[in-house]
């Protein structure tokens, strides 16, 4: 079936493309579903996968235990619980987006991580509320095993699927009638919506500034003559911002035919539209820079963590202990190590450690810790290696010069070494830095040898600041302990 019609041979001067459309792959049978649904289609289909997974765990393990069905009202509730828990993490990750969708190895990564945090999570809560004697372990068990490998599997059925419907052009679309003011940008978004299941029935090009204002009028007149009568159920209009003055006359116009009328902004102008918004007044405001967080957000995430640091200090106090007097015995020279930082708006602070290494640098010149680094001690290799030698950082928590959830601090002689390398390094000072941060539970852990690695870090670092939300700290906290029982470049 072909998807895009051969448009009719008119003159180009009087602003209709005159190239042919159909000059793409042509694809078989559409499904029945729209490219804009696969993001819900796919949290339907994990809610799906995670309740059959629980109920035929449940039903296996107590037909193998006592022979009886069992109580599948239990195997629902616990479905929906994993789920909302599940759903949430993968949806705060963005990991639903079809172009996520699309890298099955992160996909894998993203649903192993979510899916063991939940688990530890709940594990966390039984042991809390002392509630362990009421839920069966080795249905818990086989729930968790049978679900993670279900949910790889339907990742990577989905991953074929989407790929696909991309390939072939599957998707359901509405027929529509394009228009642009600029034919190269127009080739690119016609291959663009018809690749998305869109068929683009015309497309019409809007003369340049330049042109006769009885030229625009003959191209709208020849826009309205097709659309009417037609089965077109969409009007798309790609342009380049600034001629908005004169595209308001070409919508005013457009409203004699009752379809709804898009606008897809094209060139460099259109990179505004890509920031966050909100209302001022009777005006539009764009967030070019999110600043820093408002007084109610600072609020919140200071109460957090000021609730985590000290709920975690005086529950770990005994650990603490003793590696305080291991440190003692293992080696000569203090328990902490104190080195200075760069916090929040270039404000300095002294970082607390535990000692790890026999060296205690700090200066000009400060060697990163590297793999088999002879300066670290028998003891430091294990604290480095399970990041217990970080846990004194709480009490940068309590002080203020840290957060719970932050970019990570560099050593100053590192500051500046990697300001001169990357160019938006210094934007990472607009929060607090964290004891751990978006691009820790991402892998990027441990030394930066390269000029790429520290790009890669700080990538993810900016983007935390720019997409920050009490929501995004705790999955960061909940995802944190996975990542450091991988133990991924710890030394």
């Amino acid at each position: 079936m072909n998807f895009v019609k051969q448009p009719m041979g008119v003159d180009v001067s009087d602003g209709v493309s005159a190239r042919s459309l159909d000059q793409q792959p042509h694809g078989g049978r559409k499904w029945p579903i729209h490219y804009d649904s696969v993001e819900l289609f796919a949290v339907a289909a994990d809610f799906a996968t995670i309740v059959l997974a629980s109920v035929f765990s449940g039903l296996s393990y107590h037909l193998q235990e006592s022979g009886m069905i069992g109580d599948i009202g239990k195997s629902l509730g616990s479905a929906i619980l994993v789920s909302a828990l599940f759903i949430s993490l993968m949806k705060i990750r963005g990991m639903y987006r079809p172009t996520e969708l699309l890298v099955l190895r992160n996909q894998i990564r993203a649903v192993c991580l979510a899916w063991t945090s939940v688990f530890l999570l709940l594990a966390g809560t039984v042991f809390a509320l002392k509630i362990g004697n009421e839920i069966s372990r080795g249905n818990s068990m086989l729930f968790a095993m049978l679900g993670l490998l279900a949910l790889i599997v339907h990742r990577s059925v989905l991953r074929d699927l989407l790929a696909k419907g991309l390939a072939g052009r599957r998707f359901s679309g509405r027929n529509i009638v394009l228009i642009t003011d600029d034919t190269q940008m127009g080739a690119g978004l016609t291959h663009t919506l018809t690749g998305l299941g869109f068929s683009v029935e015309r497309h019409f090009i809007f003369p340049p500034r330049s042109a006769d204002t009885r030229c625009q009028e003959r191209v709208i007149a020849k826009v309205i003559e097709h659309i009417r009568g037609s089965d077109v159920e969409e009007i798309v209009v790609g342009a380049d911002p600034n001629r908005w003055s004169e595209l308001r006359i070409l919508v005013g116009e457009l409203r004699v035919v009752p379809f709804p009328v898009s606008f897809v902004p094209l060139g460099t102008g259109s990179e505004i539209f890509k920031r966050p918004s909100r209302e001022l007044g009777n005006a539009v405001c764009v967030e070019l820079q999110r600043g820093p967080l408002t007084a109610v957000e600072h609020a919140a995430k200071r109460c957090i963590d000021l609730l985590f640091a000290g709920t975690a200090l005086t529950a770990l106090l005994p650990l603490l202990a003793i590696v305080a007097v291991g440190i003692k015995l293992d080696s000569p020279g203090p328990i902490l190590f104190r080195q200075k930082r760069c916090g929040f708006n270039c404000r300095g602070f002294s970082i607390r450690k535990f000692r790890t290494m026999t060296v205690l640098e700090d200066g000009p010149s400060v060697i990163q810790a590297q793999f088999a680094d002879k300066r670290v001690t028998r003891l430091g290799a294990w604290l480095r290696r399970t990041s217990i030698d970080e846990l004194p950082q709480l009490l940068n928590v309590l002080d203020g010069s840290m957060s719970l959830v932050g970019p990570r601090p560099h050593a100053v002689a590192h500051d500046n070494q990697f300001d001169k390398i990357v160019r938006n390094y210094a934007f990472r000072r607009r929060v607090k830095p964290g004891l751990t941060g978006w691009a820790q539970v991402n892998g990027c852990r441990g030394p930066t040898p390269t000029a790429a690695s520290i790009e890669r870090r700080v990538e993810y670092d900016l983007w935390y600041i720019d997409n920050w939300s009490l929501r995004l700290d705790f999955a960061i906290l909940l995802q944190t302990p996975l990542e450091i029982f991988r133990g991924h470049n710890a030394y």
